[in-house]
């Protein structure tokens, strides 16, 4: 048997099994809805917030309308202490709580400096992002009212007071998430990591369900059967990363800085080296249930210590760095840099060595477990 009949015998292999068919054809087109469904509406607004007024003032109730008229918050109600403010972010009824004051009104008039204290719910950072900017705007659009009003008392003519009120202009303009919402944040690094999880979960069912009996990868040598079972699983994973990378990106209006060479340069080591991981972890397997539920339980940790939903200086150092062998870790981080910060090349190029040498480590490791297979299975004949 030569190599190409390899591979097609793998092909039918994959696509015979139940198991293996439903976990990568099906994950992964049912994962492309399922994951990014929760961020389609990516932007947060409206907000619910509560307010502690302790001043009861015309301009404490102006100030409350500002942050309601904000795009950003909503007013739910008022209560009588921070107390029963904190009641309402607990409970999920609000998001968020302002504190006025008491002699908000008075120190303003009177030129003094006030503060007023905001919080929310952390949980979610673009939410309660969402909940400071509406409350910084309010306040800002608060204290230029009564600037204008000192002014004007002042005797200064009313265009020249509404100039210096607007001397600074604050122009943000977003550098890698034009949209500033969850979508292009989340799902590059998520897309990736399904195929990385399919990729590892369809290999190890394989390679398991295979090891106790007498069938086709015997008849070759270990090399053969490794260089077989990875160009088999490559020509798959080829269609499905056109998929995410290509129409996925483009339905989910995920931004792309990168060309498709460097994309298809990038992923080439990440697809290997996934793909011969696959193959050396289901050497330790000889029951076919057992790579998906190692996996599976996995994924979560894989997910953080990616870094892109988790800062990395808040994970423990030695699990920083014994990831590092997960091919996922370098390929979400490089991925992120190269296609949607568009990083240089030159950049991202320690990680992509990283993913090339991964590749020979567990090209290597999986040689040597189909060879401890085989002789597992001569000591089985013998006896």
């Amino acid at each position: 048997m030569n190599l190409w009949q390899l591979v097609l015998t793998e092909l039918k292999a994959i696509v015979s099994d139940k198991a293996i068919a439903v976990t990568l054809f099906g994950g992964v087109l049912f994962y492309s809805v399922l994951y990014p469904l929760p961020y389609l509406h990516q932007v947060p607004t409206e907000q619910q917030l509560i307010v502690v007024d302790l001043d009861h003032s015309s301009l404490s109730r102006q100030l409350i309308r500002h942050a309601d008229a904000s795009a950003k918050i909503q007013v739910i109600g008022q209560v009588g202490s921070i107390t029963e403010a904190k009641r309402f972010i607990e409970t999920g009824k609000a998001h968020g709580l302002l504190v006025i004051p008491e002699g908000f009104r008075r120190d303003l008039l009177l030129g003094k400096g006030v503060t007023l204290s905001y919080g929310g719910d952390a949980s979610y950072f673009l939410i309660y992002s969402a909940v400071a900017e509406g409350l910084v705007s309010a306040g800002m659009d608060a204290g230029k009212q009564v600037q204008l009003i000192g002014m004007l008392a002042q005797g200064k003519n009313p265009k020249e007071a509404e100039q210096n009120l607007n001397s600074l202009h604050l122009n943000s303009v977003p550098a890698f998430n034009p949209s500033l919402g969850y979508t292009p944040y989340v799902v590059p690094g998520l897309f990736l990591l399904i195929l990385h999880q399919t990729l590892l979960i369809g290999t190890g069912i394989l390679g398991a369900g295979q090891w106790r009996s007498r069938s086709y990868w015997q008849q070759v040598s270990p090399l053969q059967l490794v260089c077989g079972r990875i160009l088999a699983f490559m020509l798959i994973y080829m269609v499905f990363t056109s998929f995410y990378v290509g129409y996925c990106y483009h339905w989910y209006k995920v931004s792309i800085q990168a060309s498709l060479g460097q994309v298809a340069l990038w992923l080439l080591p990440f697809l290997l080296s996934t793909a011969a991981a696959g193959v050396a972890m289901s050497t330790l397997f000889s029951r076919r249930d057992l790579p998906t539920q190692v996996l599976l339980l996995i994924s979560m940790p894989i997910l953080f210590v990616s870094g892109f939903v988790w800062p990395i200086a808040l994970i423990p150092e030695p699990l920083v760095l014994g990831s590092q062998i997960i091919p996922a870790v370098p390929a979400i981080m490089g991925m992120l840099e190269l296609n949607q910060m568009g990083a240089s090349w030159a950049s991202v190029l320690p990680q992509w060595l990283q993913l090339w040498g991964l590749f020979v480590l567990f090209f290597g490791l999986a040689i040597l477990g189909i060879k401890r297979r085989v002789r597992a299975l001569a000591e089985i004949d013998a006896s």
